[in-house]
């Protein structure tokens, strides 16, 4: 009997950080590069996300980890106050993740067509479902609500 408890405990114990370790990785992506996007160092970014990554629908900045980083680039330099918050983190316990988040910023340039900037902020709502293998998002499928964020920067 001692056998067998004990080894269930070990497994307990490997398995748990597994789980929060995945976690962790998908609320640094909201924390640390959505939050940061002009910080985020191409290192960074790799220690979060597979070489392979696929983003479905494709970032404006192209497709894959390249695309990526590129429409992180971007973000960075038009929106320098962008803040995104997970406002919830449902874990479907077979290593994907469900993410429903605000993101809010003042774009300084060009943005979704709106062009110049008129000096308004926005904030919108977004729906994520990441994919995590080996500590690293390998998928996303993304949803941002990109039609109410150029609706509150073109209101007169």
């Amino acid at each position: 009997m001692r056998m067998t408890l004990a080894a269930a405990l070990v497994f307990a114990a490997l398995g748990s950080p597994a789980l929060a370790s995945d976690q962790e990785t998908v609320r640094a992506f909201y924390t640390d590069v959505l939050t940061d996007p002009a910080g985020t160092t191409e290192e960074r970014y790799y220690e979060l996300f597979s070489p392979d990554v696929v983003s479905i629908p494709a970032p404006p900045g192209g497709e894959g980890a390249q695309g990526m980083l590129n429409t992180i680039a971007f973000l960075g330099q038009v929106v320098p106050d962008l803040v995104w918050e997970p406002q919830e983190i449902i874990d479907l316990d077979d290593g994907r993740f469900v993410v429903r988040s605000l993101f809010r910023g003042t774009p300084v340039g060009p943005f979704f067509g709106v062009d110049p900037a008129t000096g308004k902020s926005f904030e919108a709502m977004s729906i994520d479902i990441l994919t995590v293998e080996n500590g690293r998002i390998v998928l996303t499928y993304h949803l941002e609500d990109w039609t109410s964020v150029v609706a509150q920067l073109t209101a007169e």
